[in-house]
């Protein structure tokens, strides 16, 4: 079986890229299903209906998030819904939505990290008990874990390490360069990227957050313009024993 995972998709050029580029590559890789964070897809903060809806009519079939989940309040009573919409599984009893969803066989779970992220339970004990609990357990899970530390990203790799098929991260909007198969047969990457303008930084208006660094000054920022970049990975699963076979980087530039 074969997943990909979307980066972090910025605004609208990086929903314009996912309409342009991931038509082909779900015809060159034979792509089984398609999961992308969505948490910026709405003006680079936030997701709304009508972007959720562009994302699942250019081909994605589940759309995670993180911390910016609740920035657009009007998503908030359709995380209840029956739309393949996740937030974090570890956010207290009695939020929104739900954290993980059941979709092709393969159990998709949406985590967030708890350094330099704000106060949230503990994902490390909510993926356990999630495991421990579930009553249809399938061999394949994939997790998006929307983390900012790479050390906790890691450390999350190695502790779910032989318990699910692939461990992804999501965040920083920078990709890393350590995809690799666990040796319990988890494929792991500590960042994948995002989906973006190149001239930009992580998606913002690059003279705007330089200006912000040089005043220390607060400044709204603004999307980068220009064509975007797209970075996924792709991940190839054995179904039977639901162990990582391959993971591969995928980095695409939007045509002009």
């Amino acid at each position: 079986m074969r997943i990909l995972m979307i980066g972090d998709v910025v605004g609208k050029p990086g929903r314009s890229a996912v309409k342009q580029l991931l038509p082909g590559l779900l015809r060159e890789y034979g792509i089984d299903l398609v999961i992308a964070n969505g948490e910026n897809s709405a003006g680079g903060l936030g997701v709304t209906l009508a972007t959720a809806q562009e994302l699942f009519d250019y081909g994605v079939d589940v759309i995670t998030t993180g911390n910016h989940v609740w920035a657009k309040r009007e998503i908030i009573p359709y995380l209840d819904g029956e739309l393949p919409i996740l937030r974090p599984l570890n956010y207290p009893p009695g939020a929104p939505g739900r954290g993980f969803l059941l979709i092709e066989h393969v159990l998709v779970v949406n985590l967030m990290g708890r350094v330099f992220m704000g106060e949230i339970d503990c994902p490390f004990r909510a993926m356990d008990y999630l495991l421990s609990e579930i009553e249809t357990k399938p061999k394949v899970i994939i997790v998006d874990f929307h983390a900012e530390a790479t050390s906790e990203k890691v450390a999350m790799g190695r502790y779910l390490d032989g318990r699910i098929s692939a461990l992804l991260g999501t965040h920083t909007h920078v990709g890393t360069a350590d995809a690799c198969i666990l040796p319990g047969g988890t494929a792991y990457v500590t960042d994948v990227g995002m989906v973006g303008p190149v001239d930009s930084i992580i998606g913002d208006d690059a003279e705007a957050v330089i200006h912000s660094f040089l005043t220390k000054m607060p400044h709204r920022f603004s999307i980068g313009k220009g064509r975007a970049i797209f970075d996924a990975m792709l991940v190839e699963v054995d179904e039977a024993s639901g162990r990582a076979i391959n993971i591969q980087r995928i980095r695409r530039q939007e045509e002009q």
